[in-house]
């Protein structure tokens, strides 16, 4: 059973996906860990994102998702890079390498193997539209960008990175169009998705989703 939760950047999708897959017991994959892991590898390697990626390189690419004391492990290459790929040098140039077909495909497989054999509930930005086209319940998170900006400035503080508000607000808008726009699967509200209001509190995005199941079951 598939559980897709889609929305734009810094929507609090992730820790949506956190939280109702503890209480539904399913696992969790996020979809933007990956993107973010394999730019921070290409990054890394001086591979712009303006080249084509050769599958070679893709091959050398090992990422993990697991949890260790209840928290998420984003491990590259057997090394724990979890809060390397959300620093603001990957922030600003994953929608860049996200967009390309090859990357792309590339981690749909790597959903898809994973959902072969457990209940997940994953988020991104073409999980119920492209990926999981058939999942048993999709969401679209929505909140307005201001307080959107607000969070991600917040979270980069909290990390000890030096940041700038408004230059986030400028980044956030500026991923939305690139997402929105990209050739390959852009972001959209997939069909048959329900839409949370993430603007208020977790706790209230939680009874909203949850009712929603309960609804369904």
């Amino acid at each position: 059973m598939i559980i897709a939760i889609d929305g734009e950047a810094s929507t609090g999708k992730s820790t949506q996906a956190k939280k109702i897959a503890k209480e539904l017991n399913f696992n969790y994959r996020d979809s933007g860990a990956y993107y973010r892991a394999i730019t921070l590898y290409l990054i890394q390697n001086n591979i712009n994102s303006k080249e084509d990626i050769p599958q070679t390189i893709l091959d050398e690419i090992l990422i993990k998702q697991v949890y260790k004391d209840n928290n998420l492990i984003i491990s590259l290459n057997n090394e724990d890079v979890s809060e390397k790929i959300r620093g603001y040098r990957v922030s600003i140039k994953v929608s860049s390498y996200a967009k390309k077909s090859e990357i792309r495909n590339f981690v749909y497989k790597q959903l898809r193997n994973s959902a072969k054999s457990n209940s997940l509930v994953i988020d991104g930005r073409d999980i119920g539209s492209v990926v999981f086209k058939r999942a048993f319940l999709k969401l679209y998170v929505d909140v307005d960008v201001n307080i959107r900006a607000k969070r991600r400035y917040k979270q980069l503080i909290d990390n000890g990175e030096k940041s700038i508000y408004l230059k986030i607000l400028k980044d956030i808008k500026l991923r939305d169009k690139t997402d929105k726009t990209r050739k390959n699967s852009p972001l959209v509200v997939p069909k048959g998705a329900k839409i949370i209001n993430n603007s208020h509190t977790f706790k209230k995005t939680i009874a909203q989703i949850r009712n929603i199941i309960e609804g369904i079951n």
